[in-house]
């Protein structure tokens, strides 16, 4: 028992820093799950390889049909990808609150992670089977196409972002 609960207190002491940083970068108009490892990189640009499918749909070569059966798929992903980053910011806010007392309740921070850690695998399930739903959608060729152009895109998936470039003032 006493090594569950050490354990729930290093993963704990370890988090608060993290969601602090994320807490601080995002209110300084940083991108959200900037710096986070693995993350939802890969589940995040799911809808943006959906997007270019339908962006550059005559150069893979798909049909009406198939355009008609991706886009309710991207737009509802679409939806899907807003409400789990406000879910997933407000149960970081929740774990915030609990632990901003200097003597806060191990339990209710163990729990807030979890909820935070559940929020995130049940919205790589939902993106993984719109992914398989869309790749059912493609003939093997279009997938290969779509595979190619996918440097075309700002970023291949999971990658990281490249560092902003600013422009000097002379």
């Amino acid at each position: 028992m006493k090594k569950i609960v050490f354990s729930m207190l290093l993963t704990v002491i370890f988090a608060a820093p993290a969601f602090s940083q994320m807490m601080d970068m995002s209110m300084k108009g940083h991108r959200e799950g900037h710096g986070q490892m693995m993350e939802m990189g890969n589940m995040d640009k799911m809808g943006d390889m959906m997007g270019m499918c339908i962006e550059h749909a005559d150069k893979m070569g798909l049909t009406d049909d198939q355009i008609m059966r991706i886009k309710p798929i991207h737009r509802e992903m679409q939806k899907k990808q807003i409400r789990f980053k406000a879910d997933q910011k407000i149960a970081e806010i929740e774990l915030m609150d609990i632990m901003e007392v200097k003597d806060f309740d191990i339990e209710k921070a163990s729990s807030a992670v979890k909820n935070i850690a559940d929020i995130r695998t049940a919205h790589h399930l939902e993106m993984l089977k719109a992914a398989k739903e869309m790749r059912t959608i493609l003939t093997d060729e279009q997938f290969k196409k779509m595979q190619k152009m996918m440097p075309m895109m700002p970023m291949k998936m999971g990658e990281k972002k490249p560092a902003k470039k600013t422009m000097k003032k002379q």
